[in-house]
């Protein structure tokens, strides 16, 4: 697996998404495929807050989304972001007075706004998912303030979708905690959704549903509070989802970690998703903290940069060198990639992904305090915004980083790792680490000296030779202490010995 040297059009970018609730303004990086997000800013303006029953933009929501796209305007000028992208969406498309609205957007900011059709929402909805998790499969389900945009996922690319009017705004009349009257009209609407879109997987997006997610965290005593890629159960998505849409908001605000200006929207929220969950038989919900905004960002992405792989990038650029990284990882990985192979994976096809991204965290914490780098690493990337992994892989890859910079037994954070990863996983993170550990004592960080040994782990043994001319230099007592502690946790005999 190679780092691509090519460079997007852009390294930083700007993306205004004018919803039917919201106002957002995000500010990016962009360290090629990686995407890293600078700052946020929204205001709940509520301009399709009146559409269902006026069929115009609410009048209020009009002035305060004048304001916050003012303020935005001025904040861009300030920054100058290479690119930028300003949309808006359902309540804007479909208004009587959506057009109107743009040209006074333009009017009095300068901004252009670029109306997007349902097609064009819903496909950038399932780009964003595929920048955040591009193994991603099933549906794309988009839950705004005035429409669900649903698409599906063919062989990695977004395929068909339907919007349908599902949003909060679309059901004015009802308020409060999700009724039984509720319920049924949400329930009749999902049955306009052909039985082609049934999926496995329904891949989450907006914020009500992340708040359902955290919610269910919460219920479940779930440890890592991060709601990108956590997955729901069909069951257990079921039991929160119901138990979400019977609470009044009154009682959902006393539960600590929920946006108090989402609890409007979380009942109704949490029934559509019931109501989608039972017309598509799902099996699994996924929660995807990427959307429309990410997806504008990757379609203007060179080509070449969006075939990167976001998590070997993301790691890659974590640190403060990312091309030293990169240097230093690429070796690193085809160093013990190799032999690492040779053992049965544990994350199947995801393997030589892991392996590669824990290789461009190798240096990763040397500037650190060395009494405590090991612990705060792992903290780090633990919950480091790196795009493309799971949960699971998450607390692999932190464990590994962990073991890269000590051999102590105790894990960090034993609790949080054994809930989420199998002993197998966290053994064989505790491996990688040891051997990305071994080979950067061994070089002393260099990839040249590193090009002088060679690693093998057979069914018996983990074997390290060097080449003749350099086995005094590369096989000293440091080498065999941490060629050892690799062996044991592989449970092999070591062999340390010139090359023959």
């Amino acid at each position: 697996m190679s780092d691509s040297d090519a460079n997007p059009r852009f390294r930083t970018a700007a993306a205004i998404d004018v919803g039917s609730n919201s106002v957002r303004l995000v500010m990016y990086r962009l360290d090629g495929r990686a995407i890293w997000t600078v700052f946020n800013e929204k205001v709940l303006a509520g301009l399709g807050r009146e559409l269902a029953t006026t069929g115009q933009l609410s009048a209020a929501g009009i002035g305060a989304a004048l304001g916050a796209l003012t303020r935005f305007k001025a904040l861009l000028e300030a920054a100058r972001p290479d690119r930028t992208f300003a949309v808006a969406t359902a309540a804007v498309r479909e208004a009587a007075d959506g057009a109107a609205f743009v040209r006074r957007v333009a009017a009095a900011t300068g901004l252009k706004l670029r109306v997007l059709s349902g097609a064009e929402e819903a496909r950038y909805a399932a780009l964003g998912v595929l920048a955040g998790a591009p193994g991603s499969a099933g549906l794309v389900g988009d839950l705004g303030g005035g429409s669900l945009e649903l698409i599906r996922l063919v062989r990695g690319a977004p395929a068909d979708g339907v919007t349908l009017p599902l949003g909060p705004f679309a059901f004015r009349q009802h308020s409060g905690r999700a009724d039984s009257d509720l319920r049924a009209a949400i329930a009749a609407r999902v049955q306009a959704i052909p039985r082609a879109f049934r999926a496995e997987t329904l891949n989450a997006v907006g914020g009500a549903w992340r708040n359902v997610a955290l919610l269910h965290m919460r219920m479940s005593g779930y440890p890592l509070e991060i709601v990108h890629q956590y997955e729901l159960p069909r069951r257990e998505a079921l039991a929160a989802s119901r138990f979400i849409a019977q609470q009044s908001r009154g009682s959902l605000e006393r539960i600590e970690g929920l946006s108090r200006r989402r609890m409007e929207a979380l009942p109704h929220a949490a029934a559509v998703l019931e109501a989608l969950i039972e017309r598509l038989d799902l099996q699994r919900v996924v929660i995807s903290a990427y959307g429309l905004r990410e997806g504008l960002l990757i379609e203007a992405m060179d080509a070449a940069v969006r075939c990167d792989d976001p998590l070997v990038v993301g790691c890659a650029a974590l640190g403060a060198d990312a091309r030293a990284a990169g240097v230093l990882g690429q070796a690193l990985e085809a160093w013990l990639g190799p032999p690492f192979a040779r053992l049965d994976p544990v994350f199947g096809s995801r393997e030589p992904a892991l392996i590669a991204a824990a290789c461009r965290l190798a240096d990763f914490g040397a500037r650190l305090h060395p009494d405590h780098r090991a612990d705060l690493v792992f903290d780090q990337v633990l919950r480091a915004p790196i795009p493309g992994m799971d949960h699971p892989e998450r607390v692999f890859l932190a464990c590994a980083a962990f073991a890269r910079h000590t051999a102590a037994p105790a894990i960090r954070a034993p609790a949080l790792v054994e809930r989420i990863l199998s002993p197998e996983r966290l053994q064989r993170a505790r491996a990688l680490g040891a051997a990305i550990r071994l080979g950067m004592s061994l070089s002393g960080r260099s990839p040249e000296l590193l090009a002088h040994a060679r690693l093998a782990i057979r069914p018996t043994t983990v074997t390290l030779e060097a080449d003749t001319a350099w086995a005094a230099i590369l096989l000293g007592d440091q080498t065999a202490k941490r060629a050892a502690t690799l062996a044991a946790l592989l449970d092999r005999e070591l062999k340390l010995r010139p090359a023959r």
